[in-house]
């Protein structure tokens, strides 16, 4: 027999956007259940990027949804561009009297997943979303199973996919691929060694030889990355290749070594869904959008969704007033695409394309040098990299 449920929002995604969206909707006595394929473990084990912008610093803060973010994160108040062997630091704090914190994704999760569930949050973990029926009724249904194959149908007032790049739930909205898209012809190798910090900044290095960045983890675990091929299998170097690689791409700058213990490739891609509501069916996330991680807005984008979609849902359901969902989408897109621009701006200046040409690269050089030599080029990347305030008004 199929289990129906019965709940205001359905959110379909235990990921930073869903619990946050779930947590925003709690304080304002608005009912939600949370789906998710994946077990409390498997989510809270996913290691993720972890720069969080200022904004949605202040956000996990004044709502509760995270007690440790400023005691475990570490506040970084620039970075440090890297080429031609030499390094030029961009000041952040200085430029525009903000900063960013590094906190993986992991540990935001784990704070969410310890509120939401102390609070009595329906979280249903193991069970997968199959597809979307009448997502423009009064009444959506999310059609699921559970962890032991079992039919699960879940009614509500609204349904949102905040189920990650490979949403079920965009088919209901935009279909499944309908979007703007675009691939890169590289990726990033990305290690977690033990070893202390070579760098107390994230270094982003672009050579001859490719991108690196150097970033943290811990006072003991470090997190590295270097360009490669989207095909590179991540057990074909050696230990001793990969550090001879990143040394070599941050020529001029000692890093600490220290063994590897995991390896793993990331594809680049940017796309944008063509619609973000259909109905009373929604897309925020991954799920609506990705990003290179080269500019550092994958979460924090996420994070600006949910803020708007919140203030959207808290009027269509406690007022029935529609007209902010209406506006959703075209406020939440001069965002978006504020940050693919950054995010493919940044991507495009410190990476080595395949076909690259003599021109190209000296090119590049040109306009690092151009960022790193006008006030007025590092305060924009600044300005983009520690986030714009976020939209509330629909």
């Amino acid at each position: 027999m199929t289990e129906t449920v019965r709940t205001r929002v359905a959110i379909v995604g235990a990921g930073p956007a869903g619990l946050m969206l779930a947590h925003l909707l709690a304080s304002d006595g608005i009912e939600s259940v949370v789906i998710d394929r994946r077990s409390r473990s498997e989510i809270e084990r996913t290691i993720r990027a972890g720069i969080l912008e200022q904004a949605t610093v202040e956000l996990l803060e004044t709502t509760g949804a995270s007690s440790r973010v400023r005691t475990v994160g570490t506040r970084h108040d620039g970075i440090e561009l890297r080429f031609a062997g030499e390094g030029h630091r961009i000041d952040f704090a200085g430029l525009t009297g903000r900063g960013v914190w590094l906190y993986p994704q992991h540990e935001v999760l784990k704070d969410l997943l310890e509120v939401r569930l102390a609070a009595g949050q329906e979280i249903r973990f193991g069970m997968t979303a199959l597809r979307v029926e009448d997502p423009d009724s009064a009444q959506p249904r999310v059609i699921a199973s559970d962890p032991e194959g079992r039919p699960v149908t879940i009614e509500a007032d609204f349904v949102v996919g905040a189920d990650g790049s490979h949403s079920v739930v965009r088919q209901s909205v935009s279909g499944s691929h309908a979007g703007y898209f675009r691939e890169y012809p590289f990726a990033w190798f990305g290690i977690l060694c033990e070893a202390p910090p070579s760098s107390d900044e994230l270094i982003y290095s672009n050579s001859p030889h490719g991108f690196a960045l150097v970033s943290q983890r811990s006072a003991s675990v470090q997190r590295m990355y270097l360009q490669c091929d989207p095909e590179l299998d991540p057990e074909s170097m050696s230990e001793r290749e990969i550090w001879d690689q990143l040394q070599l791409r941050v020529d001029g700058h000692t890093l600490a070594e220290g063994p590897i213990f995991q390896r793993d490739v990331l594809r680049f891609r940017s796309f944008v869904a063509h619609e973000l509501v259909t109905g009373r069916t929604a897309l925020i996330g991954d799920a609506a959008h990705t990003v290179p991680p080269t500019g550092a807005k994958g979460m924090n984008l996420a994070i600006a969704d949910v803020v708007l979609l919140h203030r959207a849902l808290a009027a269509l359901l406690r007022a029935n007033d529609a007209r902010p969902l209406e506006s959703f989408t075209t406020v939440a897109l001069e965002r978006i695409w504020k940050a693919q621009h950054f995010s493919w701006w940044m991507t495009s200046m410190l990476h080595t394309a395949p076909d690259a040409s003599d021109f190209d690269r000296r090119r590049q050089e040109g306009e690092l040098r151009a960022v790193v030599g006008s006030e007025s080029a590092r305060r924009f990347l600044a300005e983009c990299y520690t986030g714009w305030p976020f939209t509330t008004e629909l």
